[in-house]
């Protein structure tokens, strides 16, 4: 279509003539509304803002006590692989009560233990060395 019936539609239809691509030959335009166009447009990126946010990954908590039974410990891993698979972070805090500052290791091996477990099914990157953090010995990891 010529240029000048082209705008001729535009202004008959009460909307306008936007160039889509330049550098083509011929110039390739589109009649729409320009302000619905716009809107659109604004709308599209408020979503696919929002959905970015989303899929930055959460930073889940595990805490997990030095005298857990070998059963609630499978069930903790269980919801950690489940976290993992959904791409949240998650840090894995061993809590010391009472005596059981004096037995540092044991947490260490915990720790170890549960990250054993974890790698089995998942391959897992462990971010930092265990930290302690007052009565907490904690570990951040997350989905390779």
């Amino acid at each position: 279509m010529s240029s000048k019936d082209a705008q001729a539609l535009a202004r008959e239809q009460g909307v306008d003539l936007v160039e889509i691509a330049a550098n083509a030959d011929p110039p390739v335009v589109k009649i729409i509304d320009w302000g619905k166009y716009q809107y659109q447009k604004m709308k599209e990126e408020a979503k696919n803002r929002k959905k970015a946010r989303e899929k930055q990954s959460e930073l889940k908590t595990m805490k997990i006590g030095l005298k857990i039974s070998d059963n609630d410990l499978n069930i903790k891993v269980r919801k950690i692989k489940s976290f993992l698979e959904d791409g949240d972070r998650v840090k894995i805090m061993v809590i010391f009560r009472g005596r059981e500052m004096a037995h540092k290791e044991l947490g260490q091996a915990m720790i170890d233990k549960i990250t054993e477990r974890i790698s089995e099914e998942t391959e897992i990157v462990v971010e930092g060395k265990p930290q302690f953090a007052g009565r907490n010995l904690s570990i951040s990891v997350r989905k390779k």
